[in-house]
């Protein structure tokens, strides 16, 4: 595949001397569906402001189809649509002019067939002669995604698009994303719905801190997921594990009470029949068995408390 989005060292810091960025180092391949993840504060909106250009980095280099952009921004921002988090459109404005007029912007030739096209998609078609201020929250979200698809752009970003938006609309996104994707249409999108991220991304980052943590296929974090663990809760504890159980990589609970099992639930054998036996051959008596499995969020929470390590 091809890069169309190269983010090298990228660095951002304000004048107080806060690092909002700390040398970012991304590529995304052309159309891909990359979910960026991380807390309140992490960097994923600075990131997205340097790579279209509304927020001038301290230091590193950022190109969108080749072009960098900021020897050459104004034929990387042609190809960038964002969807900010920010409602901000003229209150007075009718739909169709505000989406029209966006178009316009980036030198696109007026396009009408295209532009009604969109308002239907995000079902605005009977707003086109509304004014914005007429508009309740969510339809007003969902100019903001009309005007970031008015010019064809191939890379669109997605700022916390569905934040406290109705399921609707929300489906509607993700239906729009699944189009756009199948006409080779770089997305990159951020979210606090990490089960949204689960459902449409092709790799998952994880940021925090202005770094970045993890970039992760996401078959492979998937793979993570598959383990699972048991844990055998023992009538009476144990100060260590029974060395006829060394094989079975155990880890004894800190009471002493409980022997708990990692295994893949993607094997073909995960041990748990011969492991019940052996611990009942070591003399030990079960008093429960119960099973876990991680959760993508899980794995979330680790990495960042972790640091990515």
């Amino acid at each position: 595949m091809t890069a169309i989005v190269e983010v090298e060292h990228l660095k951002k810091t304000y004048d107080s001397g806060f690092e909002a960025l700390k040398g970012i180092d991304l590529t995304i391949e052309q159309g891909e569906i990359l979910a960026l993840l991380g807390p309140n504060g992490a960097g994923k909106t600075t990131l997205i402001s340097a790579v279209c250009g509304i927020t001038a980095p301290t230091d590193g280099k950022v190109r969108v189809g080749g072009h960098d952009i900021q020897d050459d921004w104004r034929a990387a921002r042609k190809l960038i649509g964002l969807v900010p988090q920010e409602i901000n459109l003229e209150p007075f404005e009718l739909v169709m002019n505000t989406v029209r007029f966006s178009r316009g912007l980036f030198g696109r030739p007026r396009n009408d067939a295209l532009i009604e096209k969109i308002l239907r998609d995000l079902s605005l078609w009977d707003k086109k002669d509304s004014r914005i201020n007429a508009l309740s929250g969510g339809m007003k979200r969902r100019v903001l995604i009309a005007k970031a698809l008015s010019h064809e752009p191939r890379v669109l970003f997605l700022d916390e698009p569905t934040a406290g938006v109705d399921v609707e609309l929300r489906r509607d996104m993700w239906r729009i994303v699944e189009t756009l994707r199948a006409d080779g249409v770089t997305i990159i999108l951020t979210t606090h719905y990490i089960e949204e991220a689960e459902a449409i991304a092709d790799r998952i980052g994880i940021i925090s801190g202005g770094q970045l943590l993890l970039v992760e296929e996401k078959a492979a974090l998937m793979k993570r997921l598959a383990k699972k663990e048991l844990r055998i809760d023992l009538q009476s504890p144990v100060d260590h594990i029974p060395e006829t159980l060394s094989a079975f990589d155990l880890r004894r609970a800190d009471d002493g009470r409980a022997l708990i099992y990692t295994y893949d639930t993607t094997g073909e054998r995960t041990g748990i029949t011969r492991l019940l036996g052996a611990v009942q051959a070591a003399g030990l008596t079960l008093a429960d068995i119960r099973t876990s499995q991680s959760s993508l969020e899980e794995i979330f929470v680790d990495i960042v408390k972790d640091g990515g390590k």
